[in-house]
């Protein structure tokens, strides 16, 4: 078998050397393995372009959502299945997939690991595996890559500040023909069920099916989100919305934060997002 790396060098809080690691793990394994570490400003036709020409058996994004969500535009609609390590700060998409955090064990099962298909969501003219939304998390994303600290005390200091700091939208959703107005701190557009924290955002989500959730959090209700994450009690529909939907064009009166899959992309008015069924394989 062979094995191509993608590592990407500013994930996480950590100082692991990821090319000595991985060369080291497989050292005495028979599997052929090629270590391609991220430049900076890296464009993905770079990546494209060292993905086919290694031919790799598997795909290993070492990283963190963003890096997964890089592999896997690479990989979109292909049989090529592509492994986790989890060294971002959050780690949200291999939290929800129940790929081990520790080192050793993820690399394990890079080889032992069975390929499964699930879904993604094409917005605008991106793609989202994970979690995706407009307002709050997406102002506080943005604050966090303006901090020195990473990892739970850098959320910690950037929600304190979003708190302060961050106003409600005025949106506008156009879901099966219907048009649903609300004022809103976020909306979130959730492939997965939790954010990288463990906050459960979205409870009965399922990355194998033809749909996803929209989640309108109208005001600044996280004690709602803790609720059902403690309780499993039903969020109050006056405070958190929820459609389930294969496809929804957003509209916010004004320019919105935006963030996909953990990374800040900028102030928009409008995003359309479409299911992609079965156009990802992951190794579980």
């Amino acid at each position: 078998m062979k094995l191509l790396f993608i590592i990407n060098p500013g994930s996480g809080s950590h100082n692991i050397n990821f090319k000595e690691v991985i060369s080291s793990h497989f050292s005495s394994k028979e599997v052929s393995i090629e270590l391609f570490e991220l430049p900076k400003d890296c464009a993905i036709e770079q990546i494209k372009d060292k993905i086919k020409q290694e031919k790799a058996d598997r795909v290993v994004a070492v990283g963190g959502d963003g890096t997964l969500k890089l592999v896997a535009e690479c990989l979109l609609n292909t049989d090529v299945p592509i492994g986790i390590i989890p060294a971002g700060s959050a780690n949200g998409m291999a939290k929800e997939l129940g790929i081990p955090t520790e080192i050793e064990q993820a690399l394990d099962l890079v080889l032992t690991g069975k390929p499964h298909q699930i879904h993604a969501i094409k917005l605008n003219n991106e793609i989202c595996i994970h979690l995706s939304d407009l307002g709050f998390n997406a102002y506080l994303v943005k604050k966090f890559d303006t901090l020195p600290e990473r990892g739970m005390w850098g959320y910690a200091k950037a929600t304190w500040h979003a708190l302060w700091n961050h106003k409600r939208m005025q949106i506008e959703l156009n879901i099966k023909g219907e048009t649903i107005k609300s004022a809103a701190a976020m909306v979130a557009i959730a492939n997965a069920t939790m954010y990288g924290t463990g906050l459960k955002i979205n409870p009965d989500g399922k990355l194998n099916d033809e749909l996803f959730e929209i989640i309108v959090v109208k005001d600044y209700s996280y004690l709602e989100i803790l609720k059902i994450w403690l309780t499993k009690l039903p969020f109050n529909p006056k405070k958190i919305e929820v459609f389930q939907t294969s496809k929804v064009k957003i509209f916010s009166k004004y320019k919105a934060h935006f963030q996909i899959d953990g990374e800040y992309v900028g102030k928009v008015n409008e995003v359309t997002a479409e299911i992609l069924p079965a156009s990802v394989t992951v190794i579980l």
